[in-house]
């Protein structure tokens, strides 16, 4: 392996960074929070997002654990997606900018009426 592949990191490490991330922003919970749970720093949490620094398969374990998900969550869609390191970062910002507004809703009527509306707007059944 050349210097500049072993300083990239894996699209799988990228794959599970963006899963760690999404399930991460589902729970609204900041980087911090979850380094707290897991007894790491927020940089540490950052690097995992990213696919810099790999999850061993105990730490990946423990990330399991914390987020509420199998370890098999962070490797589903892999090989699915359209782009080589799993979800493009654009669609992580959308994702996490709707996902905030969504939850940022406090009425539990209108959140509702968003699902219905989203699920119809794409050919989802209501």
């Amino acid at each position: 392996m050349s210097a500049s592949n072993a300083q990239s990191p894996h699209p799988i490490d990228h794959h599970v960074g963006a899963r760690l991330r999404r399930r991460r922003v589902e729970m609204r919970w900041s980087q911090t929070a979850l380094a707290r749970r897991l007894g790491v720093t927020f940089q540490a949490v950052q690097k995992y997002e990213t696919g810099t620094v790999r999850l061993s398969a105990s730490r990946l374990f423990e990330v399991s654990k914390a987020l509420g998900v199998t370890p098999g969550y962070f490797f589903e869609g892999y090989g699915e997606d359209a782009t080589p390191h799993g979800v493009a970062p654009a669609d992580l910002r959308a994702e996490a900018t709707l996902l905030r507004g969504y939850y940022g809703i406090r009425d539990s009527e209108l959140q509702a009426d968003l699902r219905r509306l989203v699920a119809r707007l794409g050919g989802a059944p209501d």
